[in-house]
C-alpha cells in the first residue's frame, strides 16, 4: 500500500520525537492541540491550525519524554520521562508549571496508562521489572500490584488500563518481554488469562472498547 501524503509537517523540535498525543480543548468542532515529547526532555504544544507551537514545556531535566496524556481538565497534562518522574502540568491561562510529581522506580521504557473512571487511576511500571502498579491519583495510594512471579513473563513492555462497566473492577492488559499478553483484575490483583502472541517482546498494545478487541505490535514480526 502506498503511504498517504502528509497534509503538512511540523518542524522545529530539534530532537527525536518519542511520544505524541492529540487533545481538543473545547467540546465543539475545532483544530485539536498536538503534544509531542522529545529526547531532549521538551514537550511542544502544537496549534494544528497555525502549525506553530503555543508553548514549550521543560521539566524533565533534559531526559527523554516518552508518554504524554491530558487529564479530564482541559488544562491539565501528565508526562513521563527518563528522569524517572511523572509530572502533572497546569496549562491554564498560558501557564506551564509542574504542580505535582510521582517518582517511578522502573528504569525501563514502559509507558503509563491513564483511566478516568469514578476515580482517576494511573497504571505504571513497578520496582520489579515484571511488576505493574495501579495508583489512585487523588490519594496516591496503590490499589493494585500485579506481578506474574510464577509465570516468569519477563520485563513489562506495555500496559493498557480500562474499566468494562461502572462499578466493576478495572482491568489491565500487559504485554511482556516473552511475547505474552496477560489480562489482570486490578482490585483482586488476579491473573485472569494469558496468551502467547509473539516470539519477541511486545512493544505496544491497545484495546478497542467498542468491539472488545486488542491490538499489539511485536518487536519482530513473524
Amino acid at each position: 500500500m502506498t503511504p498517504l501524503d502528509p497534509k503538512f509537517d511540523l518542524r522545529g523540535i530539534g530532537a527525536e520525537v518519542n511520544s505524541l498525543h492529540f487533545h481538543c480543548r473545547v467540546h465543539k468542532a475545532c483544530p485539536p492541540l498536538l503534544f509531542s515529547g522529545s529526547s531532549s526532555g521538551l514537550i511542544h504544544v502544537w496549534n494544528v491550525n497555525t502549525r506553530r507551537t503555543d508553548a514549550v514545556l521543560n521539566g524533565h531535566d533534559g531526559k527523554s519524554v516518552y508518554w504524554i496524556h491530558t487529564l479530564p481538565s482541559k488544562d491539565c497534562l501528565m508526562s513521563q520521562g527518563r528522569d524517572l518522574q511523572i509530572h502533572t502540568w497546569n496549562l491554564a491561562e498560558g501557564r506551564n508549571e509542574v504542580t505535582d510529581s510521582i517518582a517511578v522506580d522502573s528504569v525501563g521504557f514502559c509507558k503509563c496508562s491513564f483511566l478516568n473512571n469514578e476515580n482517576c487511576l494511573l497504571a505504571m511500571p513497578g520496582k520489579e521489572s515484571s511488576q505493574v502498579q495501579v495508583i489512585d491519583l487523588a490519594s496516591k495510594k496503590i490499589i493494585g500490584c500485579m506481578d506474574p512471579v510464577a509465570d516468569k513473563c519477563g520485563m513489562v513492555m506495555c500496559i493498557k488500563l480500562w474499566q468494562p462497566k461502572s462499578g466493576s473492577s478495572p482491568l489491565l492488559i500487559v504485554g511482556y518481554e516473552d511475547g505474552s499478553v496477560v489480562l489482570w483484575n486490578v482490585l483482586e490483583q488476579k491473573l485472569m488469562s494469558r496468551i502467547m502472541c509473539h516470539k519477541e517482546p511486545i512493544m505496544s498494545l491497545d484495546f478497542d472498547f467498542m468491539n472488545s478487541k486488542g491490538y499489539r505490535d511485536p518487536l519482530k514480526k513473524h
